[in-house]
């Protein structure tokens, strides 16, 4: 991490209160209702992980977020199924709302997507022992869905969310977000701009840690092309350095030269090269026909970019222009970039409410609530309403093996996160 982001960090735990206090009467109402509703919760969760909700199954999606319509209707919100184009090929949002005007307005962020579409053998939830389970998205992300829902079902079963404005966006394609962005997040960023503080529930990093910053996410590709000729000539100043060599020089370069800022990564996820290369950009599958005796004619790489800032993507991407502009001989070389995920940046404001959600966890007895490293978190929903609103992020359940078919969901921490959500969700919306 950067010198500026632990002082900013160790300012707000310098000047916040760091002893336990008691939780109110209305507070410990609240606890108790949780403790109440857990088993319900855990059989919820089960319920919603074996619909399948892979990106692409769109109605896998619309029938998880209907599940969840049904929930949040019978706690007295506003609810709305935000459809997509059909050309995107995705689902839509889920969108729950009360309105009012009582202490700090919240944006709530979860998805009702999974990385497991209709192919994948890994489809149910299943026990391992008793606390915890294998389940396809479980832990990321409708683990943390069902957190958001059960701490507002407490404030509700309470009488405690009159006057009080809370916005809850659960997308539909977070983890292969729908292209144009500014169709597939108008309105969670709409929904930010009316909002004072955005609170998102991805998978939770550990028990004592809140995400403060994520790196933002871009892609990049290149493309080579080389004069085709016989190997024979390879080197000469007629036939050249044929496109893979120029791609490996390229990619020697940026791994020399680019690498080595602070919370900056990039990577070539595929590549292919030869006389002839077939890529599909839909299903990231590709091809390529060459032979040793020809000097190969084409190459093509995709990668990703991660990045803390805006200044520090574009200085990236501007090294990385001018190495491919300096090409080896009889070739020419082309990059191109692809925005996704902007980045959440540490700001005061955001560790600021670190410290608000540390003293509910201390109040709880669930100690203290750190920063995690945003170098090895990835991007989310709640960066695309950074710029408007102060947040949180790992706020859901926790688990492991997420993205593979042993993802597991901790069954035995859903109840005390849900109890800090809810304390949470209380003190803000009674502040000022």
């Amino acid at each position: 991490m950067t010198f500026k982001y632990y002082s900013m960090l160790l300012a707000v735990f310098l000047t916040a209160s760091i002893s336990a206090q008691k939780l109110s009467r209305t507070e410990k109402k609240i606890v108790s209702t949780i403790e109440k509703n857990n088993t319900e919760a855990i059989d919820f969760l089960e319920k919603v992980v074996n619909i399948n909700s892979g990106t692409l199954n769109a109605k896998g999606v619309k029938a998880v977020g209907m599940v969840f319509k049904d929930a949040f209707d019978n706690i007295g919100f506003e609810t709305k199924w935000i459809e997509m184009p059909s050309e995107m090929n995705r689902a839509g949002h889920l969108f729950a709302e009360t309105k009012g005007n009582k202490g700090k307005k919240l944006l709530l962020i979860g998805h009702l997507d999974t990385v497991f579409e209709e192919d994948s053998p890994f489809q149910t939830f299943e026990m391992v022992n008793d606390s915890v389970a294998h389940a396809p998205g479980g832990n990321d992300m409708k683990g943390g869905d069902v957190i958001v829902l059960y701490a507002l079902k407490a404030l509700s079963d309470n009488g405690l969310l009159d006057d009080a404005q809370i916005i809850v966006a659960f997308t539909g394609d977070e983890e292969s977000t729908g292209k144009p962005l500014s169709i597939s997040r108008k309105d969670l960023i709409d929904a930010a701009k009316r909002s004072d503080i955005a609170l998102g529930f991805e998978t939770s990093t550990g028990f004592n840690y809140a995400t403060v910053a994520r790196r933002g996410a871009s892609g990049w590709a290149v493309e080579v092309e080389g004069k085709r000729a016989h190997s024979s000539g390879v080197f000469s100043e007629r036939t050249g350095a044929g496109a893979i060599f120029e791609m490996s020089r390229i990619l020697h370069q940026f791994y020399t030269d680019v690498k080595g800022e602070d919370l900056l990564t990039f990577n070539p996820g595929v590549l292919l090269g030869g006389t002839f290369v077939n890529f599909d950009e839909k299903t990231s599958k590709g091809d390529a026909f060459g032979k040793t005796n020809v000097v190969a004619q084409k190459a093509v790489v995709k990668g990703g970019l991660r990045f803390i800032s805006e200044e520090q993507k574009e200085l990236a991407r501007a090294k990385m222009r001018e190495i491919v502009a300096n090409n080896l001989p009889q070739t020419s070389a082309t990059i191109s970039f692809t925005d996704s995920y902007p980045a959440m940046q540490p700001t005061e404001g955001n560790l600021a409410l670190l410290g608000t959600l540390n003293q509910v966890s201390l109040d709880l007895d669930q100690g203290e609530v750190l920063a995690y490293d945003p170098g090895r978190r990835g991007a989310a929903d709640v960066s695309f309403v950074a710029e408007y609103v102060d947040g949180l992020d790992g706020l859901g359940t926790m688990g492991s093996g997420a993205h593979t078919p042993q993802e597991t969901v901790n069954l035995n921490t859903i109840e005390a996160l849900t109890k800090r959500t809810a304390i949470l969700i209380y003190r803000l919306i009674n502040s000022k």
